[in-house]
């Protein structure tokens, strides 16, 4: 059985439930609910596009799976009651994260030095900035290791960006890497963009209103 069809069907789930999961107010059931169905499909999406990238010999989807796995794990650890005995698993991440950064980082390297300047349609800077971004959460895993859970704040904005990355790279995995699916009259890039970039701008806002503001000690605790 051709593992496709599953992972295209976690993907349409994985960014409704993330989107709904981003709009709803924060700590409250449908929030949890649809961050729960987020985390699982997200998983499912990542570990399918994986084995299809193994299949069909395509490094970058087998990057953009581990990529997606990390995020929503790491980010649902980071809320989880109890998550002191779950350490080891954080490690697990660091080392996976610092793998795929290394990917990414060698990836845009090829992709600059090649004439297009990209690799399969990826240009050299999308991968850099990947394994950029990744290289900063693995120094996020490594400072949870060496000084414990997080907190308040900290504890908060780690869930709501990695969360939000992880719908980002859906997103933009749909919407621009599959482009051609949608009918011709609505495939336009900055249309196609808007959906795609969301996420990041909604990462940017949560970060700036959960670190700058009281927000965070008003809403209802998501663990």
């Amino acid at each position: 059985m051709s593992v496709l069809p599953i992972h295209i069907i976690a993907g349409l789930i994985g960014l409704i439930s993330g989107f709904i999961a981003v709009f709803a107010v924060k700590g409250m059931r449908l929030h949890r609910k649809s961050g729960i169905v987020f985390v699982y499909s997200m998983v499912i999406l990542g570990l399918t596009g994986a084995v299809l990238g193994v299949v069909k010999n395509e490094p970058g989807n087998v990057v953009a799976g581990a990529l997606a796995c990390y995020f929503v794990v790491t980010a649902f650890l980071t809320v989880r009651p109890g998550n002191k005995d779950l350490r080891w698993l954080t490690a697990v991440a660091m080392l996976v994260a610092l793998a795929i950064s290394g990917l990414s980082m060698h990836r845009a390297m090829l992709a600059f030095n090649t004439p297009a300047g990209h690799i399969n349609g990826v240009p050299w800077g999308m991968s850099f900035f990947m394994g950029f971004v990744i290289l900063l959460a693995a120094a996020g895993d490594l400072r949870v290791l060496l000084r414990g859970p997080l907190q308040g704040q900290r504890r908060i904005a780690r869930h709501l960006w990695r969360m939000c990355f992880a719908l980002f790279v859906a997103s933009g995995s749909f919407f621009l890497g599959q482009a051609q699916v949608f009918p011709k009259p609505i495939r336009i890039f900055p249309l196609l963009a808007i959906p795609a970039l969301l996420p990041l701008v909604l990462l940017l806002y949560w970060l700036v209103r959960v670190r700058f503001t009281k927000w965070y000690r008003r809403a209802i605790p998501l663990g």
